[in-house]
């Protein structure tokens, strides 16, 4: 376990005994080699296994790191068309383990960390691609009043809104001025779109590597890691996935730049757009472009985020994250060409 993510067992046994049922220890824990931004733990007792999912230890910003909104957003989400674990409880009392954490469901599948989907036939790469374009359109067309989810977020623009949270956050993290996120903010705040009246949940940060799949098969049994999750618009999520694709294969990009998609049997930026509206029943999407660059916008926040906990000594996994604000300028560059494109 990571000493620097701490998990009191007594502590957790103690809670869970007294408010879980069908709880029985002794119990052992595993830390994820994931979940970079809330430290994420396999809770293994005789009887079945449980996942806790944490705050982060030390001085956090303000709306970072919001389990209690994983768990609601999972919560209200179970018996619907979007899959997620089973939750099982909500503690919001910091004096058991230093933080707020949630428990719920371990699900047994498998992740796909790349969307290169290496090892797996062209006929499946085809079907998790499309049910992973299924699970989206599902998730934009959940009826936020029925479960309870229509004040989850602000009404208003959007992308003004987010705009507006992420430069607030990206400058509380900032280590050394950038000038191509400086040039991104403003090219953002320049091209804001008009608000056309979508209002959905959104994930926030839905890519292949957050969603679990059945261990032989191509159905998707979990939408995993909703801290960024809220009442949005959905190009946000779409042009999300299209991001991380434009990204370079490989550990660190996890994209499909300079892949041959048709001879694997993965879909073209457009194809994945086109199906997408049609399973929504949208015309094409106009100035996607600024979707795009919106996305590699609040990744490049995202990313300072994750390497100043590195430099203060509270990431999840600090030799990682430490190598994360390399890359920021990289995707504010990213960025602009979105938005020229």
């Amino acid at each position: 376990m990571n000493t620097k993510s701490p998990l009191d067992l007594d502590a957790v046994d103690t809670y869970l005994a007294a408010n879980l049922s069908g709880y029985r220890g002794p119990l052992k824990v595993h830390k994820f080699d994931i979940g970079q931004s809330n430290p994420t733990f396999a809770l293994e007792t005789p009887d079945r296994t449980y996942v806790l999912r944490r705050k982060p230890m030390g001085k956090l910003l303000k709306s970072a790191h919001a389990v209690e909104r994983e768990f609601r957003v999972q919560q209200a989400l179970a018996g619907s068309d979007v899959p997620v674990p089973e939750m099982f409880l909500l503690c919001e009392d910091t004096s058991v383990i230093g933080s707020s954490f949630y428990v719920m469901e371990h699900l047994k599948g498998r992740v796909f960390l790349e969307p290169t989907l290496t090892g797996e036939s062209n006929e499946t790469r085809t079907a998790i691609m499309d049910e992973m374009n299924r699970v989206l359109a599902a998730l934009h067309s959940v009826d936020i009043d029925a479960v309870g989810l229509a004040d989850y977020g602000p009404s208003g623009n959007y992308f003004e809104r987010q705009i507006a949270r992420w430069t607030k956050q990206y400058h509380a993290s900032e280590t050394n001025k950038i000038a191509q996120m400086d040039a991104l903010i403003t090219g953002l705040e320049d091209a804001l779109p008009e608000d056309d009246g979508q209002r959905s949940l959104v994930h926030g940060d839905y890519r292949i590597d957050n969603l679990m799949f059945e261990r032989s098969g191509t159905r998707c049994i979990g939408v995993l890691d909703w801290e960024l999750s809220t009442i949005g618009h959905p190009y946000a999520d779409l042009a999300a996935v299209i991001m991380q694709w434009q990204l370079p294969p490989g550990p660190e990009g996890r994209g499909l730049a300079g892949i041959d998609r048709k001879t694997l049997g993965l879909p073209s930026d457009r194809d994945y757009i086109e199906q997408y509206c049609e399973r929504r029943g949208l015309p094409e999407i106009k100035d996607f472009g600024f979707y795009l660059a919106f996305n590699f916008f609040r990744m490049a926040a995202i990313l300072q985020g994750v390497y100043k906990r590195a430099l203060d000594g509270n990431a999840s996994h600090p030799g990682r994250a430490k190598l994360f604000g390399d890359y920021v300028p990289l995707f504010a560059q990213h960025g602009l060409s979105a938005l020229d494109a």
